[in-house]
């Protein structure tokens, strides 16, 4: 086999096991998601993306403007909308005007959705190690600075 064949050999190979990585990955993410969705509707009575506003709004003490949710979960404002203005009418969130501007809310966690996060916070940490247990810790720090690594590179090339 000439050297250019071999390079080529080795470069599909290593595609196709970059690609059944992925799926892989794939198919990980959407069990631990399914799974996670589903015992934070049947214990909470809560969807994941009302979870993941809280937890950035957990993260933010003083709270976070509207658009600053969006970004930080990558979702559209409308999206982000919606599910604050359910937080708002089940009294675990609060929005408020910035400096009296009407185009900008400000959101944050209320003492019940502090305390409802935090038990939905320690219940989803419990899923979790569950559902990944046969993963060392060793390993899943490896794994997560791999995958840090990965977005780094992918972030450098956008």
């Amino acid at each position: 086999m000439t050297r250019a064949a071999s390079a080529t050999v080795r470069r599909d190979s290593d595609s196709k096991a970059r690609l059944r990585l992925w799926v892989r990955l794939l198919r990980a993410t959407r069990m631990v998601e399914a799974q996670t969705r589903e015992r934070f509707k049947q214990q909470f009575n809560v969807t994941m993306p009302r979870f993941d506003v809280m937890a950035a709004l957990w993260r933010a003490p003083d709270g976070m403007l509207m658009s600053e949710i969006s970004r930080f979960l990558l979702v559209s404002n409308g999206n982000v909308t919606g599910i604050v203005d359910r937080l708002v009418a089940d009294g675990f969130v609060v929005r408020a005007q910035r400096n009296g501007d009407r185009r900008t809310s400000f959101v944050r966690l209320t003492a019940r959705g502090r305390s409802a996060f935090a038990a939905m916070s320690a219940a989803h940490e419990g899923w979790i190690d569950r559902l990944l247990g046969g993963v060392t810790a060793r390993e899943a720090e490896q794994l997560s600075a791999k995958l840090k690594a990965f977005r780094s590179d992918w972030e450098s090339d956008a």
